[in-house]
């Protein structure tokens, strides 16, 4: 998939990795892959448990992602303009508006307070010097990072909960793919993969095939619950966007964001 496709879906992930790599920033990557976890956590034993008190804005605040929480990644708040709201973005089935809400960053269901992050895999140490005598091989060393969209909110009662719920169904009912429109720009989601992740009290991940202009990319959605909180992760890789192209989850970031809210 063209760059211009990415970034008509995820304008805001796109924009900031290039301004990473813009500024040339080093360090090792700390992401995870879809194989290293046991698999989705937490369908059975959730139903039983008790509403955990929400969280307050201020709370919430205190416990998203900040620099420093997630070695080897870049994190900052979300800019006003990159934040996609719910209300502006619209599914042609219904059932699949908690899965477009979550891989535009928006939020899923009705939390009491939100916020978003933006988190960026720091380029492998050397990739921006290798020179593999390919050309696509060069590019993606240097183009190999992460950009996850992480939007959090707190709930009352048993809204984080729903909210796991929502999203596995709709990626059930919306397997076969479906399209929708956020701020105006029409996208086209052609198939959803399930993916094994391990986070939090539950945990689910998927993978999306993106599709436009005849062109395919792959996108990863990963979702969790602590508490009375439940956070989704929206990621592209510049380095995956070709039809093929692929890349791991970002379970580190996950699994410092279940840390903060344990």
């Amino acid at each position: 998939m063209r760059s211009s496709a990415i970034r008509r879906t995820a304008v805001a992930a796109a924009a900031v990795s290039l301004a990473l790599l813009a500024a040339g920033c080093g360090g090792g990557s700390d992401s995870g892959s879809d194989g290293d976890k046991a698999g989705t956590k937490g369908k059975e034993s959730a139903a039983a448990e008790p509403a955990a008190k929400a969280l307050s804005a201020a709370e919430l605040e205190k416990a998203a992602l900040a620099q420093g929480d997630v070695k080897g990644h870049k994190i900052s708040e979300a800019a006003a303009k990159d934040v996609v709201a719910a209300k502006d973005i619209k599914v042609e089935k219904e059932v699949c508006a908690p899965l477009a809400n979550a891989l535009m960053g928006a939020q899923v269901g009705e939390p009491g307070a939100f916020t978003k992050r933006t988190v960026v895999s720091e380029p492998k140490k050397g990739s921006m010097d290798k020179d593999t005598g390919n050309a696509e091989d060069a590019f993606k060393a240097a183009f190999d990072i992460t950009t996850t969209q992480l939007a959090l909110g707190s709930y009352e009662g048993k809204g984080a909960q729903d909210s796991v719920a929502a999203l596995r169904t709709a990626a059930t009912e919306c397997a076969g793919g479906f399209e929708f429109t956020a701020a105006g720009e029409k996208q086209k989601v052609s198939k959803i993969t399930e993916a094994q992740v391990e986070a939090g009290e539950e945990s689910a991940a998927w993978t999306v095939e993106l599709e436009q202009d005849g062109e395919k990319g792959e996108m990863k959605l990963a979702a969790l619950r602590q508490g009375s909180s439940f956070a989704s992760f929206s990621s592209i890789n510049l380095a995956a966007m070709g039809e093929g192209g692929s890349f791991d989850l970002p379970t580190a970031v996950m699994e410092a964001q279940a840390g903060k809210l344990a």
